[in-house]
């Protein structure tokens, strides 16, 4: 039995690679070429040290200079000697490049453009064989006819036949200007990947996930995750928008809730002028128990200054989240920022 291990790099790079029955994080690695930073290999000096994000390992042998207790439950791991027991995600403490393995390039074609309202757009294109994601990561997608690529995060799920993205459609915007005036069913695409540091570890508290526009994608790739592995952990999603017609995919998330466990879900509209029941900024509707007490992981995905005022309005709160991950990103943008805190 193997298990898929994402190796995640500080440059936002993700790499994919299996672990067969008994083999270590570091020999599948360097099994495909991966070299991952190591040196004794027997558990003493510490090179190989990387942070679980999710999944289930046996730790192996190692002294404690190489890894302290406080870091073991920190969720810290020796690459040498840690063996999966499910698939896992990875941080790996150095850059792609540093580990002589790069970002993967893909071909692909379009499957369908679809008009969800007048300002936003999805698209579909076909999975490519070998591609793997974790859901909430993103690619750069090629705009076709140019030698420029804009950041799409995936709005379907891994397991899902197909790609899909979410896109606002920008006056005058590159790629979203292709989509809506000239792209065709079957078009060659190209896009490398996948990127960032946004992605669902495994959810052992209550988690609340805060959506800006079209920082919805990921979500959707998030839950659709949950729903096809059965997982019923508590999360509350708050989807803000600035707009009426900004506000899309409902229908998505109603019948997701209908089949997830414990997911509920609230939508807004910031404008003064909206008809919407839920007026005001995602933060206006972020309940007590939303926070838990501060025992609540926090996954945000928005503009700029989304990010900003919910950080802000955390601290005015005094409340410090278990884990608060991020993402930022602005319409037409090569690349969104990821955090991690």
């Amino acid at each position: 039995m193997t298990h898929r291990i994402a190796l995640n790099f500080e440059d936002g790079v993700t790499r994919f690679v299996e672990a067969r029955a008994g083999e270590t994080i570091a020999d599948a690695s360097y099994r495909v070429g991966v070299n991952i930073p190591l040196d004794c290999r027997d558990g003493a000096c510490g090179a190989c040290k990387c942070r679980v994000e999710a999944g289930a390992y046996e730790s192996g042998a190692y002294i404690e200079d190489a890894l302290s207790d406080e870091e073991a439950q920190a969720g810290f791991a020796l690459a040498c000697q840690a063996t999966p027991k499910s698939d896992m995600a990875i941080s790996i403490l150095a850059s792609s490049a540093a580990c002589k393995t790069k970002q993967q390039e893909w071909e692909t074609t379009l499957v369908k453009v679809e008009r969800l309202s007048e300002s936003s757009l999805a698209f579909t294109l076909e999975k490519p064989a070998g591609l793997s994601f974790l859901p909430g990561q993103y690619v750069n997608v090629g705009v076709p006819g140019t030698d420029q690529s804009r950041a799409y995060s995936f709005s379907s799920a891994p397991a899902d036949d197909h790609l899909s993205f979410l896109v606002r459609d920008v006056p005058g915007g590159l790629m979203s200007g292709w989509l809506s005036e000239r792209a065709k069913a079957g078009a060659a695409m190209r896009m490398s990947g996948p990127c960032g540091a946004f992605y669902l570890r495994d959810l052992s508290r209550p988690a609340l996930f805060l959506a800006g526009g079209t920082g919805l994608a990921p979500f959707l790739s998030m839950l659709g995750e949950m729903k096809a592995k059965g997982d019923s952990s508590a999360v509350r999603l708050i989807y803000g928008v600035t707009h009426d017609e900004d506000l899309v995919s409902v229908d998505t998330l109603e019948g997701l809730a209908a089949e997830i466990p414990n997911f509920t879900y609230t939508t807004c509209v910031a404008s003064p002028a909206s008809s919407h029941a839920g007026k005001g900024y995602v933060t206006d509707h972020i309940l007590p128990d939303d926070l838990n007490g501060g025992d609540v992981d926090i996954y945000l995905c928005g503009p700029p200054a989304m990010v900003e005022a919910v950080r802000s309005w955390l601290g005015q709160k005094g409340v410090t989240p278990a884990s608060f991950h991020y993402e930022k990103f602005t319409p037409g943008a090569a690349t969104p920022a990821s955090k991690a805190a």
